[in-house]
């Protein structure tokens, strides 16, 4: 029987016949697990409302920077990739651009979506553009082609959403209280804009937050009591974890007097940029004080230098495709931090990096010594094939497999989601095979950790 690239059942494993074997056997032990997201992007009014998706290219490209990124890089201005220039003809930009995602993580996935997930078994190229584009149309437009429907289908157990400080989180609440939703959507904390005094809206957000959240309170003290107030409350509503997207990872412990001065000094526009990076800094030791007391799992994903292209971020705004992964220190970074909370109980710090040289040199020592460090899954420009397994070989051997997080997609594409846990797993089984065929582990032990490795792992670390 022929199979296509994205049907393939050995899509992924080990070359090697004897080691696939193995990877077989491992892979049907997990395949049908339900899906564990702790961490990504998609909107929860989209499952509560169950609103129907856009068009091809309103899914699948204009909001991928993944994909746009690389169509980019060949030429292509992103004036051709907006809306404004309508559906169909994005959709054949994308078409006659196909080839460039050979070998990449974003062909993978898609090529896996077009034909698991809408059905289309066709080659994408110019010629079938139109045809391709006709074939998800008619896809998406039936009834039960739905977020709700699709939740189910994919076998999504746990997905969580990122969601700003004060946001109402009505949807959330709307779906724990519907008898007929059956899987759990979990808010997540993300307070940078509240944080990060760069930020254009830092000072008016700030404002509303002590307005809003404050307990009538003032000031530094009545900012902290803020946050304070809205974590407890993203816990009463679901909450497991509360993310920080920083440039660095940078903690320092600043007295309240410091602290204050600071404050007072950006609220009055007259921050410096080492004042910005010294109080951000000192707001991360403060998550991770308000973790230990509240209990949110602290996750930090660091080293993005944004907007790389300021004409295009001008242009187009953010998210559009120009971040670029720069090196990060670890180390001495979260040092302050751990000094003081490194072994509090039940405090769980999870860290994440888009510069993979820290994960045998940084991360995987700390959490191999640290009982609350946990090693964030490859992410971003990393939570590809090659890069999945160069990660589990680079941490394995100093931290074993207990002490990473589970498989973290980060993805807003909620359609994508089936696809990139999948390549997951088949990474993560193709790595055990290894070992097993190396006689470093027995096939049995191998079972068992990939069992931990899909499902244990997030549900322990993540407090599910």
């Amino acid at each position: 029987m022929s199979h296509s690239l994205a049907t393939h059942p050995d899509r992924l494993l080990p070359a090697d016949p004897g080691t696939r074997s193995i990877a077989r056997s491992l892979l049907e032990r997990v395949q049908d697990l339900p899906i564990i997201s702790p961490h990504g992007h998609v909107d929860a009014a989209v499952i509560e409302q169950n609103t129907p998706f856009p068009d091809p290219a309103a899914l699948l490209v204009t909001p991928d920077h993944y994909v746009t990124r690389l169509i980019h890089a060949s030429g292509v201005p992103l004036a051709q990739l907006q809306p404004g220039v309508g559906a169909r003809n994005i959709w054949r930009s994308f078409c006659e651009a196909w080839p460039l995602f050979d070998g990449t993580a974003s062909g993978y996935w898609l090529r896996t979506q077009f034909e698991s997930v809408f059905g289309w078994q066709g080659e994408l190229s110019a010629e079938t553009a139109d045809a391709s584009f006709d074939a998800i149309s008619a896809k998406l437009a039936e009834p039960g082609f739905r977020p709700r429907e699709l939740f189910k289908d994919f076998n999504i157990e746990v997905l969580a959403t990122t969601d700003d400080p004060l946001d109402s989180l009505d949807s959330h609440r709307a779906l724990a209280a519907d008898p007929s939703f059956h899987g759990r959507v979990v808010p997540t904390f993300r307070p940078d804009a509240y944080i990060n005094i760069a930020h254009p809206a830092w000072t008016a957000n700030v404002e509303r937050l002590i307005a809003e959240a404050s307990d009538g309170g003032s000031g530094y003290q009545g900012y902290l009591t803020a946050l304070e107030n809205r974590r407890r409350y993203f816990v009463d509503h679901g909450a497991v974890s509360a993310d920080h997207g920083v440039r660095t990872p940078a903690t320092l412990k600043l007295d309240q007097a410091e602290a204050e001065a600071l404050f007072n000094k950006a609220r009055s526009g007259q921050a410096t940029s080492l004042d910005r990076e010294v109080f951000e800094a000192h707001m991360m030791y403060q998550m991770g004080r308000m973790s230990v007391e509240d209990g949110l799992v602290m996750t930090i994903h660091p080293g993005s230098f944004r907007n790389h292209h300021q004409p295009t971020f001008e242009a187009f705004g953010a998210d559009t495709g120009h971040d670029i992964p720069v090196a990060t220190n670890y180390t001495e970074a979260v040092r302050p931090l751990l000094q003081d909370f490194g072994t509090a109980k039940d405090f769980h710090l999870v860290l994440f990096t888009l510069d993979e040289t820290v994960f045998s040199r940084e991360l995987a020592p700390l959490a191999g010594f640290y009982p609350s460090v946990y090693i964030g899954a490859p992410w971003w420009f990393l939570d590809a094939p090659d890069a999945m397994l160069r990660f589990r070989s680079a941490i394995t051997e100093t931290a074993g497999f207990s002490r990473s997080s589970g498989f973290i997609d980060d993805t807003r594409a909620f359609c994508s989601i089936p696809a990139r846990h999948d390549a997951s797993r088949r990474i993560e089984v193709s790595f055990l095979a290894r070992l097993v065929a190396e006689h470093r582990i027995s096939e049995d032990r191998a079972h068992e950790l990939i069992v931990d490795v899909v499902d244990s792992s997030p549900r322990r670390v993540f407090k599910l």
